[in-house]
């Protein structure tokens, strides 16, 4: 399968250095004199000097135009599977392998085409019959020339409503099957909060939220208009860092323009947030977007002090008034490195309880579901601790006294900005009533607290 989108992307990427692929015909003849599948008993130098020994799949095929690189191709089970990455840069000199991110992209699509062809590799009938499906599978999984779905075998129970040509010549290309029955529409809106906190007065605590709204639109129609909106309650921060989906048809450029790495005031775009698109025919992310809330949801202080052969430690948690007290899980989790198997444990909570895991090296305080009305929980211990073996976790970082509490919760039905997604304001141009489902979550991540008592690794110092 050829993408003339890519081909042109490569020859405005590699400019001079570029070299075009060759007819079908004429390129598997160079791929097979490459991979020693043709004239092997001939000496080429270009391929067989003691210079040119290959020690990856990542080949350099010989064209009449010259030197086609890189050429990704591995032979197995007497099939060959071969594609061409683009570079995007020049090709003089030639770029690390590493930072060609086409490569893992390519050799993940060719190895879920393995995965999927492979098994019937010894019924000749049954190859053929997977031959001829492949390249319908190979629309919905690399539409534009990006795999947008590595695992084809997954692909398969679905191939007969994809399409080899779009029948409407208005239906887009990332449109790969039409949709047949009652329309709806489901959008979710994650939110992520990293947090660092210190609880020392040289050192800011910092935070940050980042949301993804995520939609699968099964709509009849070539190209049907989806218009959706998000909304933010009053004197909420501007949603910023703004990135849409391809599928998106038209925005307001402030809305793109409006950047965190700026201070806010009050020019920054604060809405409203439309989003006019044609949906693809699966789920995906409509748009990113982060924001600078005042607070993070839960405020903490957790103190480690080494007290003879003894550890004794106390953690204090907040949740902030504004935020929902309805978890689906929260706790905390409280590790020791370097240290040997937790022998003794004394400990006292205000609230939840504390468990130990197996391996003897981390409480898990399971706060639960709820904090109490106090919006306050506490939790005081002494540990000690018996001969390290070399299951017990290690860490460079956390040595001594540096040591840090992580908490995990979701909160469904929140969101920590306040964007939500109003379904009345969902426009659908199709006939017919379409089910509009929205739901939103705020989930912790990398939420760590860092010992008071100690130095902690600095994600922001001051000038």
């Amino acid at each position: 399968r050829r993408y003339p989108t890519v081909e042109l992307r490569a020859e405005t990427f590699n400019g001079s250095t570029h070299v075009p692929i060759p007819s079908d015909s004429a390129f598997l003849k160079a791929l097979l004199v490459e991979l020693r599948l043709l004239d092997e008993q001939v000496f080429l130098e270009q391929r067989d000097t003691c210079t040119h020994i290959s020690h990856s799949c990542v080949h350099s095929v010989a064209t009449a135009a010259g030197e086609l690189w890189p050429v990704l191709a591995f032979h197995k089970s007497g099939l060959i599977y071969a594609c061409v990455p683009l570079v995007e840069g020049t090709l003089e000199p030639r770029p690390p392998l590493l930072t060609v991110s086409g490569l893992s992209q390519g050799l993940a699509l060719l190895l879920g085409i393995m995965d999927y062809v492979s098994p019937s590799r010894k019924n000749e009938a049954e190859l053929n019959s997977k031959m001829g499906q492949l390249r319908y599978l190979l629309i919905q999984a690399c539409p534009l020339g990006t795999p947008l779905n590595t695992n084809i075998r997954s692909l398969n129970s679905s191939f007969e409503d994809i399409q080899e040509m779009p029948a409407d010549k208005d239906q887009p290309a990332w449109r790969s099957s039409t949709y047949k029955g009652k329309p709806q529409v489901n959008v979710c809106i994650t939110e992520k909060v990293k947090c660092m906190q210190y609880e020392q007065r040289d050192v800011v605590d910092t935070w940050q939220v980042y949301g993804a709204v995520n939609c699968k639109c099964d709509i009849e129609g070539s190209a049907p208009n989806v218009t959706l909106s998000l909304t933010l309650p009053t004197n909420a921060p501007p949603l910023q860092d703004i990135v849409v989906h391809h599928c998106v048809t038209s925005v307001d450029p402030a809305m793109l323009v409006s950047t965190s790495a700026e201070p806010l005031h009050d020019s920054v775009y604060n809405g409203p947030y439309k989003f006019p698109f044609i949906p693809p025919s699966d789920s995906f992310n409509l748009c990113y977007y982060t924001s600078q809330v005042p607070v993070p949801p839960i405020l903490g202080c957790y103190q480690l002090v080494e007290e003879g052969s003894q550890i004794k430690i106390t953690v204090n948690l907040k949740l902030h008034e504004s935020i929902k007290n309805s978890f689906e899980y929260c706790e905390a989790r409280i590790p020791f490195f370097n240290r040997g198997p937790i022998a003794q444990l004394e400990y006292k909570v205000s609230y939840g309880q504390l468990d130990l895991s197996r391996e003897k090296s981390l409480l898990v305080w399971v706060i639960g579901q709820k904090f109490p009305k106090s919006l306050e929980v506490s939790l005081t211990g002494a540990v000690s601790f018996g001969t390290a073996g070399k299951e017990h976790p290690t860490d460079y970082v956390c040595t001594g006294n540096t040591a840090y509490v992580k908490l995990y919760f979701r909160i469904p039905d929140f969101t920590l900005t306040g964007c939500y997604v109003d379904q009345h304001s969902v426009q659908i141009f199709v006939p017919g009533k379409p089910k509009i489902t929205a739901s939103r979550e705020l989930i912790s991540s990398d939420y760590y607290i860092w010992n008071s008592k100690a130095p902690a690794p600095m994600v922001y110092k001051p000038l």
